[in-house]
């Protein structure tokens, strides 16, 4: 990996996401419809991780899912030489009139929120949804907002920050690539 430099540790990672699950908490405590959709892959890893922190604060299973959107994806038919990596949906929960929260790792230009928008709508009509991200990076081609954001990062077009989560990479950390 070309040079990193860490925007959070480990330890700042777990509380950024405590601090997180708590804002969704107090936001929707009282919620019986309220679920968690992470989009794949390291969205539906730290999903499952606000999930498990709304369970122990909630005293109740909160439902998950994993959404995979490579499909809907606006740009994978212009780059003919790459594939998109299909992985898997898993929504094993009723949507229609859901509370749900998006959550995924970097929001960027918004154009991968909105192809989750569009393959959550293909499951049914929730009531509302969030998005809850780690990072914020900014420079955005789409009028998409978070309303639960770990951390906002000032970045140059040819920085990209990087996500990376025990499940996946054997660590976690947050991190900022510097392009050419």
């Amino acid at each position: 990996m070309k040079d990193c430099g860490t925007i959070l540790n480990d330890k700042a990672m777990s509380r950024t996401l405590e601090r997180l699950a708590f804002e969704v908490y107090e936001r929707h405590g009282d919620d019986e419809k309220l679920a968690i959709v992470g989009i794949q892959r390291r969205g539906a890893d730290l999903a499952e991780r606000v999930k498990k922190l709304l369970d122990d604060r909630l005293g109740r299973k909160v439902p998950l899912g994993k959404l995979d959107i490579n499909l809907y994806r606006d740009d994978w038919t212009t780059n003919l030489e790459l594939a998109p990596t299909i992985n898997c949906s898993e929504i094993g929960f009723d949507i229609e009139g859901a509370s749900i929260v998006l959550v995924d790792d970097v929001l960027y230009s918004g154009r991968t929120i909105r192809a989750a928008l569009e393959a959550v709508l293909d499951y049914g009509r929730p009531k509302r949804v969030e998005l809850l991200v780690l990072v914020d990076r900014g420079h955005r081609e789409l009028p998409i907002q978070a309303d639960y954001v770990g951390k906002k990062v000032e970045t140059m077009g040819n920085e990209h920050v990087n996500v990376l989560v025990t499940e996946r990479d054997d660590e976690d950390r947050v991190c900022l690539v510097r392009g050419e």
